[in-house]
Order: structure tokens, then C-alpha cells, then sequence
């Protein structure tokens, strides 16, 4: 095996060590960044194109970018067990996306963004209600510190001046939460590869009308853009979802936050938005809440695993 084939496995084996919890925050911080990437793409796209249209083709292409996967292994190899479960979670991401996208070109960015970051809350919420979770207070501590680094970004520009449309964007957060939650409970019976094939699948089903009603023709630039975006797509939606296995769903909310920090620099990229005095110093507020709550899920990891193991090293007395 050649060098980059040795550092590779020793990644590999490295990251297979850490801690389930810090490999569920790793997943989710690699997704965050394929989105930020993909949604800055998008938004260029939704200023040249209808968004429902946007929507459509984003979805669309990620079923075409996996369906090599699914020729090569096999129509069986991405049958679900939970077919209901699929249809559900496709149809509920999709209403989250139709009140998103109603609602968007009718508020300021900021407030979009600071609503946006209601939805790791609304997450960790109905985690403890559906999934039975338990509630850790240094998660609920980290998500609050990184909603306040969010607030010293966006506050100063918040305005208010949406009216029903911020409704609209307030009451998307939680039917996003719940798709999420609902992705989480179907790790547990199929692997994130199904579950990836099945949202692309069924949200571009839903979308395809509204898409058809408002069509304009894409060029060839654009058509190539939709293709790079069904990849990161695909690919930000298979590390969510593996996230969501190997972790409770709440432990990997704080470290969301951090999507703000890579949307930032998406920003000053895509459109020269150059980082404010406030955007550093909430990016650094969001950091520091990171770093801490990684580091406090590694120490209660390493608890529980010396506490089950003394357990298991107890011996056993026969009960007469």
C-alpha cells in the first residue's frame, strides 16, 4: 500500500477511535460546510432562476448524481424498511421548504439567519419528546452560548419589518426540525446511503409542480452548477445522516451554530462580503462553544465507558 493509501487508513483508524459522540460532530460539521458551500451556490441560482424551480433542480440532480450507486449494487440494496417513514420525512422536509422559500424574498438577511437558528433549538426539543433522549445541560448551555454568538452577528441588523412572512420563516424551523428528527428515528432501520436516495427521491416529486408552473429553460452554465450542486447535496445529506446514527441527535446541534462562521465565508467568496467587527466576535463566541462542548461529550464519553466497564468487570453473585 503507497503512502497516501497508509495516511488514509491511519485517518481512518484515528477517527474510528474517537469517541461515538465526537464522530457524530465531526459528521455534522463536515455537512455544515458541503451546505454552506451549496446554499451559497443556490442562492446565486435563486437570483436567476424561480426558487420552487431552485429547489426542484437541486433535489433533482441529487437522485441523478446517486443513481449510478443504486445501478451498481442493485434496486434491493436501497429498498427501505420503512417505506412510510421515507414518504413522511420526504413530505414534511418539503412543506418546510415551501414555507422557507415563501417567506424568503420577503425578509432581510438577517432576520432569516437569526430565525434559521432556531431550528438546532426546536431539534434538541423534540429529541428529548420523540426520541427519548436525555437531556444534558452543558448541550443546552453550548447551544445557547453559540444562539448568542448568532445574535452579536445579526442583531444590530435585525428590522422586523417582515411581518407575517417572519411567521412564515418561524413556523419552517420546527417542520425542518421534525424532518430531521424523523431522519434520525430511520438511521436506526436503514443506512444513511437509502435515506439520502429516498428524500432526493420524494422531494423531487413533491417540488416537480410548483417547479413546472413557474420554468424557465436553465443554460448550459446552470445546468452544469445543478449537477455540481446535487454532489454536495448528496454528499452533505450522507454525512448528516451518518451523524445521526452514530450520535444522539442533540449532542450535534451546537456545533450547527458553526455554519454561520462557513456561511460568512461563503459570503466574502461568492459576493465580497467582507467579515464585520460583530461577525468576528460572534464567530468566535460560536467557536469557543464548540470547542467546550466537544471537549465536556469526550470527558462524559470516557465516564461512561470506565463506568460500564467497571460494571462489566464486577463479578457476578449468584442469587439462592
Amino acid at each position: 500500500m503507497g503512502g497516501p493509501g497508509r495516511l488514509l487508513l491511519a485517518v481512518r483508524s484515528r477517527f474510528e477511535s474517537l469517541s461515538p459522540t465526537i464522530r457524530g460532530m465531526l459528521w455534522t460539521i463536515a455537512a455544515g460546510i458541503l451546505f454552506s458551500v451549496l446554499n451559497g451556490m443556490m442562492r446565486l441560482m435563486a437570483l436567476q432562476l424561480d426558487s420552487y424551480q431552485t429547489q426542484f433542480l437541486r433535489y433533482g440532480f441529487g437522485l441523478v448524481v446517486v443513481l449510478p450507486f443504486v445501478l451498481r449494487t442493485g434496486l434491493a440494496s436501497y429498498r427501505p424498511n420503512d417505506l412510510r417513514g421515507q414518504l413522511l420525512r420526504g413530505a414534511v422536509h418539503t412543506v418546510g421548504m415551501f414555507l422557507w422559500f415563501s417567506a424568503l424574498p420577503q425578509i432581510p438577511l438577517a432576520d432569516t439567519t437569526a430565525i434559521g437558528f432556531t431550528t438546532p433549538i426546536f431539534i434538541m426539543l423534540g429529541a428529548s419528546l420523540m426520541l427519548g433522549e436525555k437531556m444534558v445541560v452543558a448541550r443546552w448551555v453550548a447551544a445557547g452560548i453559540a444562539f448568542a454568538g448568532v445574535m452579536i452577528v445579526v442583531g444590530p441588523k435585525l428590522t422586523g419589518s417582515g411581518g407575517y412572512y417572519n411567521l412564515m420563516m418561524l413556523a419552517s424551523a420546527p417542520v425542518f426540525a421534525a424532518s430531521f428528527l424523523l431522519a434520525k428515528k430511520l438511521t436506526r432501520r436503514d443506512s444513511a446511503g437509502v435515506i439520502v436516495l429516498w428524500q432526493s427521491l420524494t422531494v423531487t416529486l413533491f417540488t416537480m409542480p410548483a417547479a413546472l408552473a413557474s420554468w424557465t429553460p436553465p443554460t448550459l452554465l446552470q445546468w452544469g452548477l445543478f449537477l455540481f450542486g446535487g454532489v454536495l447535496g448528496s454528499l452533505g445529506h450522507y454525512c448528516l445522516n451518518r451523524g445521526f446514527k452514530v450520535a444522539d441527535i442533540s449532542a450535534t446541534q451546537p456545533v450547527k451554530f458553526l455554519d454561520l462562521i462557513w456561511a460568512s465565508a461563503m459570503g466574502f467568496l461568492l459576493f465580497g462580503n467582507l467579515p464585520t467587527q460583530t461577525t468576528l466576535i460572534g464567530g468566535a463566541v460560536i467557536f469557543v462553544s464548540t470547542v467546550w462542548i466537544a471537549r465536556s461529550e469526550s470527558r462524559r464519553s470516557a465516564a461512561l465507558a470506565a463506568a460500564a466497564k467497571g460494571a462489566a468487570s464486577q463479578p457476578k453473585t449468584r442469587s439462592h
